[in-house]
């Protein structure tokens, strides 16, 4: 495998987390109202683009394989978990 056909795996592989991880902050100040957060968006951004890697690694790990339902639905439930924690519940 080439450089370019890893870089391409790695982006795919990441994809998932960067898209949720991008739009929750902007969807969580329209579903919960106006209410400060505890973070400001990059930072939000940030963190729950990391907590969805480690859930899409430990899903890799132990699944064996990428793109399992089960890994996707952890990655989600950890994602709105976080937005929601970030939010202040």
């Amino acid at each position: 495998m080439d450089v370019l056909a890893l870089l391409n795996h790695a982006a795919n592989f990441a994809a998932p987390a960067f898209w949720l991880a991008l739009l929750l902050p902007w969807l969580g100040r329209f579903l919960t109202g106006k209410r400060a957060s505890a973070f400001s968006r990059p930072a939000q951004f940030g963190l729950i683009f990391l907590a969805g890697l480690v859930v899409l690694a430990i899903g890799l790990l132990l699944l064996g394989q990428d793109g399992k339902m089960l890994t996707y639905l952890a990655l989600v439930a950890t994602a709105a978990s976080g937005q929601w924690l970030i939010r202040k519940g």
